[in-house]
């Protein structure tokens, strides 16, 4: 049995990977920054009690993420409490490096500060999840119509992610990039907001959206899909239903 550590355990990805890891046996523990049921206390804001959080731990599944610059001091402080971690596998975006969102930049910064610490690592990179493709669809619920980026996409379901972190858990360490993964299907985002308006019973016509600037052209150009066959089985209908 693995004495596991999971950082993001309580959010979309972190709560099938969690169910995921504890099918296989394993211990899992969630670090939380308030006390709980099989939660350990710490802050990976200001690193109070993660050193504490981390001992005992085999492995450290990190899966919390936050926005701009805080994702990196994140990472630097988790990297300071887990110098005796056998195994640290780190959560990250496909296409990152081809990509030029800041959002973007802050995770390729915090990927290099984990190869950099001496850490045992292996980082995962995946396409956009299901729920963040309905999420953007969503937002738009007080325009008149859809407003679909003229672009595809790959994404993948967050079940199908837990499975392949558990895998990696159960896998040495790669000191670099396990390989990306994406969803079954490449779709146009026009067909996905379709379908998502189809399954949510909205009338508002979709119309696509074209974008000048390098961030549209990356996505038109297929950066934030990945090659060779699809890992996930989940389709995005699937998850619609």
């Amino acid at each position: 049995m693995t004495s596991i550590l999971v950082t993001g355990g309580t959010g979309t990805l972190g709560k099938p990977t969690v169910a995921r890891l504890r099918a296989a046996d394993h211990q899992v523990r969630v670090l939380s920054r308030k006390p709980g049921p099989d939660r350990v206390v710490g802050d990976l804001t200001t690193g109070e009690g993660l050193a504490a959080a981390i001992d005992g731990s085999d492995v450290v599944v990190h899966l919390a993420t936050s926005q701009g610059r805080r994702d990196v001091e994140q990472t630097r402080n988790l990297l300071k409490a887990a110098t005796g971690v056998q195994h640290l596998v780190v959560m990250s975006i496909a296409g990152i490096e081809r990509i030029p969102l800041a959002y973007y930049r802050h995770k390729l910064e915090a990927e290099r500060l984990v190869a950099e610490s001496g850490v045992p690592y292996t980082i995962l990179r995946a396409t956009q999840f299901h729920n963040l493709v309905e999420r953007v669809l969503a937002a738009q619920r007080f325009l008149p119509a859809v407003l679909a980026p003229a672009i595809t996409l790959q994404p993948i379901a967050v079940e199908d992610v837990a499975v392949r972190l558990a895998e990696l858990v159960d896998e040495p360490p790669v000191n670099g990039h396990a390989a990306d993964i994406g969803g079954p299907e490449r779709r146009p985002v026009v067909e996905l907001a379709q379908m998502w308006k189809q399954a949510r019973s909205s009338r508002r016509p979709v119309l696509p959206l074209r974008l000048g600037g390098k961030i549209f052209r990356a996505y038109a150009d297929g950066a934030a899909m990945v090659d060779g066959p699809a890992y996930g089985r989940i389709t995005f209908a699937d998850y619609l239903r």
